[in-house]
């Protein structure tokens, strides 16, 4: 005899609301992944900030002039960290700044650099919200 006759014959049958209950539990995992997963995409997005190099400029052998925008969370305060390099590139400059928040996303700032040597470059290694 078969497998399914079998179960015929001694009432082995699995029944519709099982069948209901186990797809409808699958549903609602599927959904809570897909949601999970959707949510942590758009709340790393919301508080995303990119940063864009315009560039520098070294105005002696202790100081370097950085130039950079950046796009970031309205109303969120912003730290950059702004970097001088030498010719070797070796940090010679370093420094953290905190933007206040702003009513704009874009903003356009321009820093001055200490630096314990000439520097041969400048610029922004990484912006973050506060």
């Amino acid at each position: 005899m078969t497998s399914l006759a079998l179960d015929d014959r001694y009432g082995r049958t699995t029944s519709p609301n099982k069948k209901r209950l186990t797809w409808g539990a699958v549903g609602i995992v599927a959904v809570a992944v897909v949601g999970y997963f959707g949510w942590t995409t758009v709340a790393s997005n919301m508080n995303a900030v990119s940063v864009d190099d315009l560039g520098f400029v070294v105005v002696d052998d202790n100081t370097t002039a950085v130039s950079f925008q950046f796009t970031a969370p309205a109303g969120r305060d912003v730290v950059c960290a702004i970097e001088a390099l030498d010719e070797e590139f070796g940090a010679v400059g370093y420094s953290l700044v905190t933007y206040p928040a702003g009513d704009h996303r874009a903003q356009k700032h321009n820093e001055n650099i200490r630096t314990v040597a000439e520097a041969t470059t400048g610029f922004v290694s990484g912006c973050w919200v506060a």
